[in-house]
């Protein structure tokens, strides 16, 4: 693992940081500073951190790399633009945390809750390297890691946010896992929050915006105890129809996906003209939600470039953007309390609904 960190912190983040094989703590001279080294870094979180680790969980699924993973790096200066504005609920839990708290925020984006209370000690980690290297670039103490596999000791943070995370996971046990390390990172009587994005949004006609994905993504591991390799699925990814409305729906799916990845197979359906819109209504949780980077932000021969050639995004005329689909599983009421409930050391202590998002407080105990 490789860890990114600036001089200001070296000596206090040392103590969060495990030490063994699979992690090395890098010293100030060998401190990453390029898109390169971040992606190298990304490359070696994914063998190292799960060195030794056979568990299906922490083996990133193709979707959440293609259109979580891959989809972030292409838009992360764009996508950090629009992100500025804190949320009151996030923005009052962290003022509510008592002087030399040391905070950790799990799948920080660009960084806009790193610092916010002056008076804690905050650290971040999210899975894109390209976001990272914007937070560095603040000086924030960051690092590449994974929400499943969180490279922290145990105990050695008094509070952590997951904040918008949860929903770009595919499984529930991936999902549930993601929630077993931010509360194991956590000291005894440290607090959790987590927001996820609900299917009871606000904005009803948001919804429609979005593409349905009917058959949820399912994974099915030959062996759990034998290298990741997923048996044979009967379906291929299909293509989806563009709709009328251009919302960013992939025109053409990247026949990679329907190759062998890493030993991997997909499994999903991504055909919804058999249901009507009430029947997809009900129960649809499994959404593309488009992303429109604007052509002049777009890096034109790069890889917006490549991704336009593949299939991966599409340009839309109208609206003058490149768009890219992002993964999403959207949260039912009680859910995200569903998944605590065998977490044996965490109780939940607040819950609540706050923006079409669903969020609860965790206490560790």
């Amino acid at each position: 693992m490789i860890q990114i960190f600036s001089k200001t912190a070296a000596r206090g983040i040392h103590r969060a940081i495990q030490t063994s094989d699979s992690y090395c703590l890098f010293s100030n001279n060998n401190r990453m500073s390029t898109s390169d080294d971040l992606l190298r870094a990304q490359d070696m979180m994914s063998t190292e951190g799960n060195r030794g680790c056979s568990s299906s969980v922490q083996s990133t699924p193709e979707i959440e790399k293609k259109y979580v993973h891959r989809v972030y790096d292409a838009i992360a200066p764009h996508f950090s633009s629009t992100r500025f504005a804190k949320w009151p609920k996030v923005a009052g839990f962290l003022n509510s945390l008592r002087p030399g708290s040391i905070v950790l925020d799990a799948g920080c984006g660009n960084g806009k809750y790193l610092g916010f209370n002056p008076d804690c000690f905050f650290i971040g980690c999210d899975i894109s390297p390209p976001l990272i290297e914007i937070c560095a670039g603040k000086g924030h103490e960051v690092l590449v890691a994974d929400a499943v596999n969180l490279p922290y000791r145990d105990n050695f943070s008094d509070a952590a946010i997951s904040i918008a995370v949860l929903h770009h996971l595919s499984t529930v046990d991936r999902r549930r896992k993601a929630i077993e390390e931010l509360v194991r990172v956590v000291r005894r009587g440290g607090l959790v929050l987590i927001t996820v994005w609900a299917r009871e949004q606000e904005d009803k006609a948001l919804i429609n915006k979005w593409t349905p994905l009917c058959e949820k993504y399912n994974e099915e591991w030959v062996d759990q105890s034998s290298p990741p390799v997923r048996s044979q699925s009967t379906t291929s990814l299909e293509c989806i129809a563009e709709n009328d409305e251009g919302t960013g729906v992939v025109k053409q799916i990247d026949d990679q996906l329907n190759k062998k990845y890493d030993d991997l197979e997909v499994k999903t359906i991504i055909d919804c003209s058999d249901l009507s819109i009430d029947e997809i209504d009900k129960t649809q949780q499994e959404y593309f939600v488009p992303w429109h980077l604007p052509f002049h932000r777009a890096e034109i021969g790069g890889a917006s470039a490549a991704a336009l050639e593949n299939g991966f995004a599409k340009k839309d005329e109208k609206k003058g953007a490149v768009v890219y689909n992002r993964y999403y599983h959207v949260f039912v009421e009680g859910e995200l309390q569903r998944l605590i409930d065998g977490i044996s050391n965490a109780t939940i202590v607040d819950q609540f609904y706050d923006k079409s998002n669903w969020c609860i407080v965790l206490e560790k105990l």
